[in-house]
């Protein structure tokens, strides 16, 4: 199959998934994003399920599998799930530094990008 095709079903999936989870859980009274943080850490743990059982069994269709379910549900259900996963296999393999600065770079930059597409637009509107 397509691989751009099995990627954007799955993505859809887990962009409805998205959407459905945080109206469900909803956020705290104060305004703590629990919907978003349990998102994340539910992508997570099923990214890493996924990923231990696919290291374990190599089925015919182990790629196609990767892209549906990984690439596709989960990184429409969270982005953060492949973050976890990249940060985790640069730890695995060893490269701590380079998983600190991948992981602080990441978090720090993705919110002064932020910041600045805010700032931008409020500037220009």
């Amino acid at each position: 199959m397509n691989p751009y095709l099995l990627v954007g079903i799955g993505g859809a999936i887990g962009a409805m998934a998205r959407f459905a989870a945080g109206s469900a859980i909803g956020n705290l009274p104060n305004g703590f994003p629990l919907a978003t943080a349990l998102i994340n850490v539910l992508g997570s743990l099923a990214m890493g399920v996924l990923i231990g059982v696919l290291a374990k069994t190599t089925p015919q269709y182990q790629n196609e599998i990767r892209l549906f379910v990984a690439v596709g549900i989960f990184g429409g259900f969270t982005t953060f799930s492949s973050f976890s996963l990249d940060a985790i296999t640069l730890i695995e393999r060893g490269d701590f530094l380079l998983a600190a600065f991948y992981i602080v770079g990441s978090v720090l930059l993705s919110l002064a990008a932020l910041s600045v597409g805010l700032t931008a637009t409020r500037v220009l509107a």
